[in-house]
């Protein structure tokens, strides 16, 4: 599954928690719904049915596949706007195209992340390359929303790309894992992704019957998505498999373990780690507009539909 990885974990840096530390209780543990996205490519809704208050600042986040295309069957998405808030695609197989109403963008595949500031707007377009569409293959991503605090929702939109071979790579004091850092600071390593609000992006895999302990903010939330795989979160060993989200609660470590036997295909646990500093603001979300009032939701909408948000460019039809 990951395309970024190394032959011998243990010539990373290593990471462990304190003796100390206070581990992290699980608090929940969810169960994806699947539907579509786009224009009708597969995703399980990682965040379905979890209060905002554990997930705040992170809005939402689809896993995108695993899906093996078919010669004429990728997918993408139609034209569409964003305001307030920042997506992020990680594509782990296969390759998306990003493009936007001020001409930027670029391509992402196997390892690579984009991070979009969509601030105070744009609109947006997300397809797979005609090679793609012509053979058929795999894919597999993740898209996440982060809020933006209410001083940062109408700054200029960015885009940072984020090349697989730039992600920050650790262990563990066994070498039972492997940990990609995306973005954030995790135990003093900086992930190559800059971030508005305060937050950690980890994708770690994890050596089937490895245990890890990992250090974990104390001021931050903590949320851990299994990709693929099966295993179990917190001391107390509640079972996790794929597509399930555990919501931790407070403390400053959080433990992973992964079972002994995993699926032939997906031979370790992979999980998306997350945590951030909470905004505490208030949030109207809706649609592809997360604002802090009605009113600016509002006036969302009324720029998009005057055109404020950009126009498609002409080659594309418009």
């Amino acid at each position: 599954m990951p395309a970024v990885t190394v032959e011998n974990p243990l010539t990373l840096p290593r990471v462990v928690a304190d003796a100390d530390a206070v581990q992290r209780p699980v608090l929940a543990v969810t169960t994806a719904p699947s539907g579509f996205e786009g224009e009708g490519f597969p995703v399980r809704r990682a965040f379905a049915g979890i209060n905002y208050k554990h997930l705040d600042p992170f809005i939402m986040m689809d896993q995108m596949g695993e899906v093996e295309y078919a010669a004429g069957e990728p997918k993408g998405t139609p034209w569409h706007p964003h305001r307030g808030f920042e997506t992020v695609t990680y594509i782990i197989d296969g390759t998306f195209i990003h493009q936007d109403s001020n001409g930027g963008g670029g391509t992402i595949t196997n390892g690579d992340t984009q991070w979009m500031t969509a601030g105070s707007g744009l609109l947006h377009i997300e397809t797979p390359p005609e090679s793609l569409v012509m053979s058929g293959g795999l894919f597999h991503g993740l898209q996440l929303w982060v809020n933006l605090p209410a001083k940062d929702k109408m700054k200029d939109p960015r885009y940072q790309d984020i090349r697989g071979g730039q992600v920050r790579l650790l262990t563990t004091a066994d070498g039972g894992a492997l940990l990609r850092v995306i973005a954030g600071d995790f135990d003093g390593h900086e992930g190559p992704g800059i971030t508005h609000t305060p937050i950690t992006m980890i994708h770690a895999s994890v050596r089937p019957g490895a245990e890890v302990t990992l250090p974990w903010r104390e001021e931050y939330n903590g949320l851990a998505y299994v990709l693929a795989g099966r295993g179990t979160v917190g001391t107390d060993h509640r079972p996790v498999h794929t597509g399930q989200t555990a919501v931790f609660g407070a403390g400053s470590a959080l433990t992973l373990r992964a079972d002994e036997s995993q699926d032939a295909h997906t031979p370790d646990l992979e999980v998306v780690l997350l945590g951030g500093k909470p905004l505490r603001e208030p949030m109207a979300h809706y649609g592809p507009f997360v604002m802090n009032t009605r009113a600016e939701l509002q006036q969302a909408f009324e720029d998009f539909q005057a055109g404020r948000l950009g126009t498609v460019p002409a080659v594309h039809g418009m």
